[in-house]
This record gives structure tokens, C-alpha cells and sequence, in this order.
């Protein structure tokens, strides 16, 4: 069952990822899905924010992934992979391309979130969490989380 959640501003949106993150674990993994500019790096901004991880999140778009370390001093708890496979879209084998980062090296011991990875990624983890972000013509966001098994389900459920 999907969560839809209204957000009006990009600050809104920082403020979710920061609540979403309260859920996360070492071993998640979350799809980021939606048109440019719909708000996926401000929201895996928030999710940083809310781990606690070292560096700033900005989009990866051109180094494909980033990984920032937890900061103790800021609570951080788990590392955060934060991956765009934007760019992979016009490779040749955009999947060799992702096997190519060893995403499932890092997957186990942090919080891993792909922007553009739907179709690519879901095979590194039995459950996830696919998030779908559109941008209406008034700047509001309409966040829709799909829990694909695990107990996503009930994580989100917590989430209000």
C-alpha cells in the first residue's frame, strides 16, 4: 500500500527526507523516481541530514555515487550511499554500468539511495523502497512511497 505525502515547499521536502530517515537502516535501499528538478537530491539532502552523514549531499549526477561517512558529533549512525544513474540511462549496458560501482559492496553496511535507478538497482536487495517525487506547476511535491516487500510497510506506517 502506498504512502502519498503533500509537500508545498523544497524545504518541506528536505523536512521529509530528515522524518524518512528515522526509519532507515544499514542494508535499505530507496529509489528515487521522478522528472528533473522534482526534488530527489533535496530529499536524500534531508535523509543525510537526518543519518547525520558527513559532506554535503549535492547531486551526483556526474561522479554517479558518493558515499558520506556518518559524523558521530552530529549522531550519525549509518553511512549513506547516495547514487545517480541518470547518465547510465544512455550507456550501452547501463546494468554493467551499476555492477560497474559496487553498489552491493557498500549495501549491506549503509543506507543506499539511487536517483534514476528503477530497473537497475532492485536486484541488490530483497526489499525496498521505490519513492516517486512530481512537481506540480506550483511548486508543490507530491511524494508517493511504494514499499516493495520487507517490512517496508510497516516502517512507513510509523512515519504518520
Amino acid at each position: 500500500m502506498s504512502h502519498v505525502v503533500k509537500l508545498s515547499t523544497v524545504e518541506d521536502t528536505r523536512d521529509f527526507g530528515r522524518r524518512l530517515a528515522g526509519l532507515l537502516r544499514a542494508g535499505d535501499l530507496v529509489l528515487l523516481t521522478g522528472p528533473l528538478g522534482a526534488g530527489k537530491t533535496a530529499l536524500t539532502q534531508g535523509i543525510g541530514a537526518g543519518l547525520g552523514v558527513l559532506g554535503d549531499i549535492t547531486s551526483p549526477t556526474f561522479v554517479i555515487a558518493r558515499v558520506h561517512r556518518p559524523d558521530p558529533a552530529r549522531g550519525g549512525r549509518v553511512a549513506l550511499v547516495h547514487a545517480d544513474a541518470y547518465r547510465l540511462g544512455d550507456a550501452t549496458d547501463p546494468r554493467a554500468e551499476i555492477d560497474d560501482l559496487d553498489l552491493d559492496a557498500s549495501v549491506d553496511d549503509s543506507v543506499t539511495v539511487v536517483e534514476w535507478g528503477e530497473g537497475l538497482v532492485e536486484q541488490l536487495v530483497d526489499a525496498h523502497l521505490r519513492v516517486r517525487i512530481d512537481r506540480r506547476d506550483d511548486d508543490t511535491r507530491i511524494v508517493e512511497l511504494d514499499p516493495i516487500g520487507g517490512d517496508w510497510a510497516r516502517r512507513l506506517a510509523d512515519l504518520g
